[in-house]
């Protein structure tokens, strides 16, 4: 994960059942914050910027691996869309410029 930047696009971790989604993604936050090498950026975009809120149990560990130096970054022009601003418990709000940046120099991989 050292060269990665993970994109997540939603507030659940694959399709289907919400409830479900929601625990996988927590599942996912929870063991990745959890390997030695953790990844350079996690850039939340579209419904993926409400897993950065108190809405979601992943917050907490987006909030550890922004604590231990990841660069947990969420999508303005979304965070403005969901009227979430003050909702953000961790990292920073950027823009797509920033996003593109990172796509540029790291692998992405996508929770989608």
């Amino acid at each position: 994960m050292k060269n990665k930047v993970i994109l997540i696009t939603s507030d659940q971790f694959g399709s289907g059942d919400a409830a479900l989604g929601e625990g996988v993604l927590e599942t996912f936050c929870v063991l990745l914050k959890q390997r030695e090498e953790l990844p350079v950026a996690i850039f939340c975009m579209n419904r993926g910027v409400f897993a950065m809120t108190k809405k979601s149990f992943a917050s907490v560990h987006l909030a550890e691996m922004a604590a231990a130096g990841v660069n947990v970054v969420a999508c303005r022009t979304c965070v403005e869309h969901y009227g979430v601003t003050e909702e953000l418990t961790s990292g920073t709000i950027g823009s797509m410029a920033d996003f593109l940046d990172l796509a540029a120099k790291h692998e992405v991989l996508t929770i989608a």
